[in-house]
């Protein structure tokens, strides 16, 4: 773990829970593509770089979960570099509090603000500034997280963050992260079309064909939407559903994982319903969901 892996002439990734990647500007000076999920993970990044007689001139957040940016602030303490970051994933950059809060939907308790769902707060500057290396390209990926991108390197190296998922983590977890689905689907269909040298998702082996790990992870989403509509044969309160897709997948009941699959499935919940697959009920105390009936 942490071990530096050169993927393309200017393109490295450093091989961790979440892959850090690393642009090499110039023979010294180097951009982050992420940092890690906390203080630790930033700590191991200063020694590869400094290993390496590099400097770190910015770090680019791909998105705002915690284990992509929990090392943001102690790099930039330390090094004085610049951090990007775009649209709503800048807001949750700069106010971290926002992820768990968003996730709970309400304010978060202790168990939820921790390192897993709660980084530190750190200084952002916006992608369209004139200092964000202009040879890099941001590519929308939206659907996992809010506003999130991958970034195209000068060599053809794409980091595509977390719109793909390896089939171990698919088959561990069970139901990854979704925040939008329709949107997370048309990702998965527009990844198939980028010509790149090399692709490197943050949670699946890099591969210069994502095709069938695109393939994978939309098979799941499915595979999911269908056995949330088995569920909602009869109606049933979002509160049910998610106690239904625990016990279909086996999960293991934690804080972090009832808000990370609650909020997914509420989700699919709305994509169902506004795909005309599922319809709301609503009672004298109660919302639920049903299935619609197909002739």
């Amino acid at each position: 773990m942490y071990e530096l892996k050169q993927v393309g002439r200017q393109s490295y990734y450093i091989n961790s829970p979440a892959k850090i990647g690393i642009y090499r500007q110039s023979e010294n000076e180097i951009y982050l593509i992420d940092s890690g999920n906390d203080k630790e993970a930033a700590k191991k990044i200063l020694k590869i770089a400094g290993q390496n007689g590099w400097r770190i001139k910015g770090i680019i957040n791909t998105h705002s979960n915690a284990d992509h940016i929990g090392g943001n602030q102690y790099i930039q303490k330390q090094t004085g570099c610049s951090i990007f970051a775009g649209g709503i994933e800048g807001a949750f950059t700069r106010y971290p509090i926002l992820e768990p809060s968003f996730l709970y939907g309400g304010y978060p308790f202790k168990e939820l603000r921790s390192k897993f769902l709660l980084a530190k707060e750190s200084e952002v500057t916006d992608c369209s500034s004139p200092d964000f290396p202009s040879e890099l390209e941001l590519i929308p990926l939206s659907g996992h997280f809010f506003d999130m991108v991958g970034v195209r390197t000068p060599d053809n190296t794409v980091f595509l963050a977390d719109c793909v998922s390896s089939p171990s983590v698919l088959e561990k977890y069970g139901v990854t992260f979704i925040y939008d689905v329709a949107r997370y689907l048309a990702t998965l269909d527009s990844i198939e079309t980028i010509n790149a040298a090399v692709f490197v998702p943050s949670h699946a082996d890099v591969t210069t064909d994502i095709k069938p790990l695109a393939a994978l992870n939309r098979a799941k989403v499915h595979e999911i939407a269908h056995v949330v509509e088995e569920i909602c044969a009869t109606p049933q309160t979002t509160e049910s559903i998610i106690q239904a897709v625990f016990r279909a997948y086996r999960l293991t009941m934690t804080a972090e994982q009832y808000v990370l699959v609650g909020s997914t499935i509420r989700s699919y919940l709305s994509w169902m319903k506004d795909n005309g697959k599922l319809d709301i009920v609503i009672g004298e105390d109660s919302l639920s969901w049903l299935a619609k009936r197909t002739s």
